[in-house]
């Protein structure tokens, strides 16, 4: 590589457009960042970057941004955003696949923490509502758990690697703001507990927990959370499987209903 060369690799720059918000009370706005590019860099590499330089291209120094990552191996699901418009994990966002300038904002079905950090409560609120862990008193040892059909195992692991990111509520059209709608997420790890041998105990629970305000029946069937899911789970197909649990669940509930009724000489 020649002297011009060289130069012009050094030069090169990427060009970043990141929502600035104090907190969530105060509205936001867009700062403008220039970074050198690097080959093969991501976004979190380049948010680091301007961490250590926070001067926007107007010269102007300005607090660092603030964003969520942990791993950066799209294990942890912290570093979800906005990016150019779609949701998708920051550290496997790679810039030479991006046009400039890349716009990062947060996502917007969150509340903002502050900049590009955003409050996923509403997810770990959902995995309470269905109960999404096996109740097992690990105090004592209770040996060997029962065995797994394989076939079993292999769909449970797909549905285990979920990393609760927030994309698939992010890119639900039912899902708002100001909304409990709970979401693919939730409902895809009632389906994994269910089919768990121990889970199976509170499978009624968790089905009846997916019915109500919130529930199973807010899905509009966009289908769109499939699309945006960084580990490729079913989730379109969880929501079949447990949207059929609920609906066998409702038809029992109305035929011992009858059966109450008749034995206690009502109408019927």
């Amino acid at each position: 590589m020649d002297t011009a060369q060289a130069s012009a690799v050094t030069t090169k720059t990427v060009t970043f457009r990141i929502w600035r918000q104090d907190d969530p009370n105060k509205p936001g706005h867009f700062d403008e960042f220039k970074v050198p590019y690097t080959k093969g860099a991501n976004v979190i590499s380049c948010l680091m970057e301007i961490q250590r330089n926070p001067v926007t291209v107007e010269g102007k120094r300005v607090p660092p941004v603030i964003w969520d990552a942990a791993c950066l191996e799209e294990v942890c699901g912290s570093c979800a955003m906005n990016i150019n418009g779609r949701v998708r994990m920051a550290c496997s966002a790679l810039i030479d696949k991006l046009e400039q300038p890349i716009t990062l904002e947060p996502m917007s079905k969150f509340p903002v923490v502050r900049d590009l950090s955003v409050d996923r409560e509403r997810m770990f609120n959902a995995l309470k509502r269905v109960k999404g862990w096996i109740p097992v008193d690990g105090t004592h040892n209770l040996g060997p758990g029962p065995r797994q059909s394989p076939k079993d195992q292999s769909v449970m692991y797909v549905l285990s690697t979920c990393i609760t990111c927030g994309s698939c509520l992010e890119a639900c059209p039912q899902v708002t703001i100001d909304n409990d709608f709970m979401g693919a997420a939730a409902i895809s790890q009632a389906r994994l507990f269910n089919m768990h041998p121990t889970g199976k105990m509170q499978s009624e629970e968790r089905v009846r927990s997916l019915m109500g305000p919130g529930g199973i029946q807010d899905c509009g069937k966009a289908q769109n959370c499939v699309k945006v899911c960084p580990k490729e789970i079913p989730l379109t197909t969880s929501i079949a499987v447990m949207n059929r649990e609920v609906t066998k669940l409702m038809i029992k509930d109305i035929f011992f209903k009858e059966e109450e009724q008749k034995s206690h000489g009502g109408p019927g």
